[in-house]
């Protein structure tokens, strides 16, 4: 009877909180679609540019299943431009394969097609001399998605961290004593972030420093850079996180945005080959600030880039934060109107 009296009020419970209804029946329904759809998506064509070889080796290439282009003239910077995974050069009876390498699981594909397609070409030989523009021979698939997952853990923890801290704030009353203070609601937003902010720095330098020490995952570019990027990833998440809380009457609650803020990111990271993606599912992941921290962080740590080249991604950054902290401080016209 007790028993029965328990299943009942927490039955009860449940029915009257329709938000907690929806995340609970609806959100797994959302992220087993995403998967779909992104598992559900073919790999791109492998794409070949060759110069100075003859038509012979193109239609080889082409029965491989490459995506050849024949050109006189090519360039490092045209392959990176262009995106194309691998350029055959061929002189003087030698060929020198290029390799792009931002994903090694396409330039092993681009190796092993190779070999294949130029083995029936009777007036060359499929020994190849290679070259690399990112990695090496021995780069794994980790190391490509390794600097992803540096800023999805500052971010993850982040969000969750700041925006139960701030539920607190809220439900213990501290919020509500502050607001019938003569505070604005912009000092109270700035202190909140610049308060939590300085814990969330001490976390990301922490995290930064110990994936490139002790984790040894590959750093090419500027160590200061990777910092600078993580700091304003850190700064987004601090801000939705406190922006998301104001809609939570309970931890619970916050968590429950876990599923549906959090993990739809993780599949625009880079993780899953974007490429292959459907337009519009690529146009969802580019309102995803993850999207651009992985894309900024993949760029620096394994590729090399520099402030200029990964400075749109930052100033996107930078703007989710503004455009959620201004939220925040409009928000707080549901508790005072100042």
């Amino acid at each position: 009877m007790r028993i029965a009296s328990l299943v009942t009020r927490i039955t009860q419970q449940m029915r009257r909180d329709p938000r907690t209804l929806a995340l609970f029946f609806l959100a797994p329904l959302l992220i087993l679609t995403l998967m779909y759809f992104i598992f559900d998506t073919e790999a791109s064509d492998l794409k070949i540019v060759v110069t100075g070889s003859d038509e012979t080796i193109v239609k080889a290439l082409k029965k491989a299943d490459f995506q050849v282009t024949a050109a006189e003239e090519f360039s490092l910077e045209k392959m990176i431009e262009k995106d194309t995974d691998g350029w055959l050069h061929v002189e003087n009876g030698k060929m020198k394969l290029t390799l792009l390498n931002d994903e090694p699981t396409r330039a092993k594909a681009v190796q092993m097609q190779m070999m294949q397609g130029l083995q029936g070409n009777e007036k060359n030989t499929p020994s190849l001399e290679e070259k690399y523009v990112y990695g090496d021979a021995n780069t794994k698939g980790f190391d490509t998605f390794s600097p992803m997952l540096v800023s999805f853990f500052v971010f993850f923890f982040v969000f969750l961290i700041a925006g139960i801290a701030l539920l607190k704030e809220r439900t213990s009353g501290t919020l509500e004593r502050l607001l019938a203070t003569p505070i604005k609601r912009y000092e109270i937003v700035a202190g909140y972030v610049i308060g939590y902010g300085l814990f969330a720095l001490i976390q990301t330098i922490i995290v930064v420093l110990y994936a490139v020490n002790v984790l040894d995952i590959v750093l090419v570019g500027s160590i200061w850079l990777v910092l600078l990027t993580n700091i304003l990833v850190a700064l987004v998440a601090l801000s939705l996180g406190t922006l998301l809380s104001s809609f939570a009457t309970s931890e619970f609650q916050m968590v429950q945005f876990i599923p549906l803020v959090i993990v739809p990111q993780v599949f625009f990271t880079g993780i899953f080959p974007l490429d292959g993606m459907s337009d519009w599912l690529q146009k969802i992941g580019k309102v995803m600030p993850l999207y651009y921290a992985s894309d900024a962080m993949n760029g620096i740590m394994y590729k090399g880039f520099t402030f200029n080249e990964v400075l749109l991604d930052l100033l996107i950054l930078l703007a989710f934060a503004i455009v959620f902290i201004t939220i925040n401080i409009i928000s707080l016209k549901k508790y005072r109107a100042l």
